[in-house]
Parts: structure tokens; C-alpha cells; sequence
């Protein structure tokens, strides 16, 4: 049974006048616990699809379900982290992290009541993730992968049963790029949360998910749909094994198809 639908989606806006068609009859089934990847040239539409999941945007028709209901508006048990890590340099690292417990109901009410709770767990979500003793830094004293570590601590510490990911390693170096695919399956292992992963990586695609789909051009439409039959835990050395470069040649070549 599928947690997230999305049936015969199509998205248009206007832009200076002249109506943009951004997705078209997009049909996505994602399962509950499910980890996807979304490539595609850029422009397609891949975001638009994380926007719809989340209730930020509405569909011009189709419709949009999670758990059998139908997206209306905004979606509490989404958490979101993007390529820019976002955090506010007024608040440190453990501030940042905590940041959706004091705006998110059912947290919100309870934050006084719970807030020793909450930040023991936020603790432990930075231990996770390599960040135990960068509680009290200011954004700008971290890195730039360490402040992504602590962007996927604050999407995670509500608990959110989905979790929606843009491009969030796309600013970094390769080394830590690939140091955190590892952290990112070891969040996703434990919490077990739906992902869906906008990524222009293929490696990280095919590292990170289950499923890999490919969009086309604008107006968007999903082409292709490749399950990843790789064992878990994936590691670095496994990049380099035939089967798994097969499944990149494989997505890239559909891309290229795409852009044809």
C-alpha cells in the first residue's frame, strides 16, 4: 500500500502573463518507510514534486494523497532540508535543531512542559550525526557539512513521518558530500520515515535509494522507474562495484534519452 500518491498531477503558473506548465500528468506511488530518488535535467519539475508532497503547492489537477487523505495545505508531519542549510545565525546549533518542537503542533503547546525531553533528544540526534559538543556553536562557526548535519537534525526532530530532500549535498565537496550519504542512511535505517530525494548526483541516487525515477523536460513528466537491488548498509567501496555502476550507466543513459 502506497503513503504517498500522486495521481495524473499537472502544475501550471503564470509567469509574466503566459501560463508555465511545470509538471504533467506526473503518477508517483511512494510506500510508507520507502526511501526515493528523483533526477532529471534541471528545471523539470523535480522540487515542484516536493512542494505538492508538502502542501506548499496545489495541484492544477490530479490530486495529491498522503495516507489516503487528500494534501490540502501545509503538512505537519513533513520535515524539509535543502541544499542551503538555512540555519539562523542568531540561534545556535541546538536552538536551530529545536526550532520546529516550539512552531509544530502538537509540540508547540508542550514545548515548556517537555523541553527537557526535547533537548536531551536533540542531543542525541546531533551525537547521531557526528555534531556531540557543536550544541553551543553559532552557525557560522560550523562548517559547511556540519551545518548541513544540523539541517537534518532540525527536518528530523519532530519526528516527521515524511521526509523531503532538495538537492541538500549539492553545495559540498565531494568527501563530505559522500561522508554524509552514510550519515543520511544511518538517520533513515533508525527512523524508518519516507524519503524522497531530488538529487542531480546519480551516485548519491543510486547509494541513498530504492528506487531511482527520472524526469523529463519541462513540462515534467516521469519517464522511467528503476528499483535498486542493493543491499544494505551501502558503503563507499560499494560505489565502485560493477552492479552498482551498472545502475548509474543505466539512469544516466535514460537522462540522456530525456534530453534528446
Amino acid at each position: 500500500m502506497s503513503f504517498v500518491d500522486l495521481n495524473n498531477v499537472t502544475l501550471e503558473y503564470l509567469s509574466e502573463g503566459s501560463v508555465t506548465r511545470a509538471i504533467e500528468s506526473v503518477s508517483l506511488a511512494v510506500g510508507r518507510g520507502e526511501f526515493v530518488a528523483i533526477a532529471g535535467p534541471s528545471g523539470c519539475g523535480k522540487t515542484t514534486i516536493l512542494k505538492l508532497v508538502a502542501g506548499l503547492l496545489q495541484a492544477t489537477q490530479g490530486t495529491v494523497t498522503v495516507d489516503h487523505a487528500a494534501v490540502r495545505g501545509p503538512l505537519k508531519i513533513v520535515g524539509m532540508a535543502f541544499q542551503n542549510p538555512t540555519l539562523l545565525p542568531w540561534r545556535t546549533t541546538l536552538e536551530n535543531v529545536l526550532l520546529p518542537l516550539e512552531i509544530v503542533e502538537p509540540h508547540k503547546r508542550a514545548y515548556r512542559q517537555n523541553s527537557k525531553s526535547y533537548i536531551e533528544a536533540a542531543h542525541a540526534l546531533l551525537g547521531t550525526v557526528g555534531l556531540e559538543g557543536f550544541a553551543d556553536r553559532q552557525p557560522w562557526q560550523l562548517s559547511g557539512g556540519m551545518q548541513q548535519r544540523a539541517s537534518l537534525c532540525r527536518a528530523l526532530i519532530h519526528e516527521p513521518q515524511i521526509l523531503l530532500l532538495d538537492e541538500p549535498f549539492g553545495a559540498l565537496d565531494a568527501f563530505t558530500r559522500e561522508e554524509l550519504w552514510g550519515v543520511l542512511q544511518t538517520l533513515w535505517q533508525k527512523r524508518q520515515c519516507t524519503v524522497i530525494l531530488v538529487t542531480h548526483d546519480l551516485r548519491e541516487a543510486v547509494y541513498l535509494a530504492n528506487t531511482v525515477y527520472v524526469m523529463s523536460r519541462r513540462p515534467g513528466r516521469l519517464i522511467s522507474r528503476t528499483p535498486v537491488n542493493l543491499p544494505r548498509p551501502r558503503t563507499l567501496e560499494d560505489t565502485f562495484r560493477p552492479e552498482f555502476i551498472e545502475y548509474v550507466h543505466e539512469i544516466r543513459r535514460q537522462i540522456t534519452e530525456a534530453l534528446a
